[in-house]
C-alpha cells in the first residue's frame, strides 16, 4: 500500500531522526495508537525502545505528537 501524506505535514516534522521512515511502503509506524482523543491527542504503545522527539511521557503512558504520525492515523486508523 501507498501511503500518501500531505507535503504540508511532512515539512511540519521537522525533528524526525528516523528518516522518515514510516512514509516506506508496507511498513507499519512504529507506535500503535490505543486511544485518540478528539483525534488531536494519541496515546501510544511503541513497539521499539528507540528514543523519539514526537513522543511525550504521560504518566505510565506516552502521547505521540508527530504531525505524520497523526495524519496517518486519521487516514488509515492503523
Amino acid at each position: 500500500m501507498k501511503i500518501e501524506i500531505d507535503d504540508d505535514t511532512i515539512k511540519a516534522t521537522t525533528k524526525c531522526e528516523k528518516s522518515f521512515s514510516c512514509l516506506a511502503d508496507n511498513l507499519e509506524p512504529s507506535c500503535k495508537v490505543e486511544h485518540a482523543v478528539s483525534n488531536t491527542v494519541h496515546f501510544v504503545k511503541c513497539l521499539s525502545g528507540t528514543h523519539c522527539s514526537y513522543r511525550i511521557s504521560f504518566g505510565y503512558d506516552y502521547i505521540c505528537t508527530c504531525p505524520i504520525r497523526k495524519e496517518f492515523y486519521e487516514k488509515y486508523k492503523r
